[in-house]
C-alpha cells in the first residue's frame, strides 16, 4: 500500500514540476508566492525527496498560481 501512495506523490510532483515549467515559473517563485521563505518544500517534494510531498492544501494553492485545475496534478 505504501509503494502504490508513494507512487502517487511521485506522480503529484512530476506533474507540478512539469506544470510549473510550461508556466515559466521558478521553484522559489512558486515557493514565494505560497507563503514559503525557501524552495525547500518544492524542490523536495518535486521529487519526492525523504518523502517530501505536497498536501492538500499545498496542491489548493499551486493550482490557483498555476492557474490550472487542481485535477490535473493526478493525471
Amino acid at each position: 500500500m505504501n509503494s502504490e501512495i508513494d507512487d502517487v506523490y511521485k506522480k503529484i510532483g512530476i506533474n507540478v514540476k512539469k506544470l510549473r515549467q510550461k508556466k515559466g515559473i521558478t521553484q522559489l517563485q512558486l515557493s514565494l508566492e505560497m507563503g514559503n521563505k525557501s524552495v525547500s518544500l518544492v524542490s523536495a517534494a518535486e521529487v519526492f525527496t525523504s518523502r517530501k510531498h505536497f498536501n492538500i492544501e499545498h496542491l489548493y494553492k499551486i493550482s490557483k498560481i498555476l492557474d490550472v485545475d487542481i485535477g490535473e496534478f493526478f493525471k
